[in-house]
């Protein structure tokens, strides 16, 4: 092939051979980027020409061929395979061949990473959305039998956890959560009791907002605010840095050595969360009714002996150790469904972003609909 640094001439296309037959298709001058929109009008054209049983394109005549007339000429192969047409080239110089072999030829049969919008229906829109649906359920319990599966085997062979991994994420989630965690059941137990007061003192019943603080607190608000708050903190960190790991294959790697990612990575975070949201439900418990105190003080004219009185005879030992037993469900469910979610990272940054929303959407569900069941199953038992 003749070096063409400089434009030399347009492309032209000669036929040679009997229609329905054997065809050999001469392609001389220049075959490049500017004149790609006409070659393949041109070659259009000549397809309804021919209909070859047999094709041969002769490119000795080409003086110059860039990648995108590289493409082009690829992809008149494909489209003869694709009409049963027998295709071969002939003539084709050292540095043709060198442009054409970097055409990566399995890639034009993959779809598209961006797949071409199409209008479809409400009813195909709530199938897709059923079956995503159904296939994440499945995902999330496929996962959930892993994460049992390893959390057993954890308590059954202690020796094999990270204790340091789990000391580690049990500052991260419970001691760095303390501020944020004390601050809104503080902001939450002023303003509950504030209201309530407005409503009560009508009555003469200003007594009662410590009865009303301590079972909203205890039975309700302090498990699920504080699941809430640790779903938003660590749930989302351990689904972006898990996520992290598997887009840089570092997930991979420790299937390779050998490792079993979830009693790795998971395990520690779940032993982690369960450990410490507890203790911090207690905190927020204690924090809420710290500002009913405050609001019963300056804003109802009670004694603090009369509040802690009042708040101590409303809380049951039930209710307090079904909160616990509710805060260790939850911890396990945000933990769970962060490292699931990390699992199910594939691509790049944007994946991970997905990734964290999504953990905290799910975790919040999670913690609601579970909730809702324990609300109605000690309401049986007691």
């Amino acid at each position: 092939m003749k070096e063409a640094l400089e434009p030399i001439e347009d492309f032209s296309l000669n036929l040679a051979g009997e229609k329905g037959k054997e065809v050999i298709l001469a392609i001389s001058g220049r075959l490049a980027l500017e004149n790609l929109h006409r070659f393949r009008s041109e070659l259009k054209k000549r397809w309804t020409e021919m209909y070859p049983a047999k094709l041969t394109v002769d490119l000795a005549g080409v003086d110059y061929l860039d990648s995108a007339g590289a493409l082009a000429l690829v992809q008149m192969e494909s489209e003869a395979q694709a009409r049963a047409v027998s295709f071969s080239f002939s003539n084709v110089h050292e540095e043709a061949q060198r442009i054409m072999g970097l055409i990566d030829r399995e890639a034009l049969t993959q779809p598209p990473l961006i797949p071409e919008k199409r209008s479809i229906s409400l009813l195909e829109q709530v199938g897709e959305a059923s079956q995503r649906i159904f296939a994440d359920l499945v995902q999330m319990l496929t996962f959930l039998g892993e994460l049992l599966t390893a959390l057993f085997s954890a308590l059954w062979h202690p020796r094999s956890v990270r204790w340091g991994d789990v000391l580690f994420y049990m500052k991260r989630a419970g001691v760095d959560g303390l501020p944020i965690v004390g601050l809104i059941a503080l902001l939450l137990g002023l303003i509950i009791a504030f209201m309530s007061s407005l409503q009560l003192k009508q009555f003469g019943a200003n007594i009662y907002v410590a009865s009303l603080l301590a079972v909203a607190m205890v039975e309700e608000l302090g498990p699920i605010m504080t699941a809430i708050l640790v779903a938003g903190r660590s749930g989302s960190a351990f689904a972006a840095e898990i996520g992290t790991m598997k887009i840089n294959e570092e997930v991979d790697a420790l299937i390779t050595m050998g490792f079993d990612p979830v009693r790795f990575l998971a395990v520690p975070k779940v032993l982690a969360a369960m450990i410490v949201v507890p203790v911090l439900t207690i905190y927020a418990i204690f924090s809420g009714l710290l500002g009913g105190l405050i609001i019963g003080v300056l804003g109802l004219d009670l004694t603090v002996y009369s509040y802690v009185q009042e708040t101590k005879r409303s809380i049951e030992l039930f209710s307090l150790v079904s909160s616990l037993i509710k805060s260790v469900v939850f911890a396990m469910l945000l933990a769970g469904i962060g490292c699931q979610r990390g699992f199910q990272v594939q691509g790049g940054a944007e994946a991970v972003g997905a990734a964290t929303t999504s953990a905290v959407v799910a975790g919040i569900f999670l913690i609601i609909v579970t909730d809702s069941a324990f609300a109605l199953a000690l309401h049986y038992i007691r």
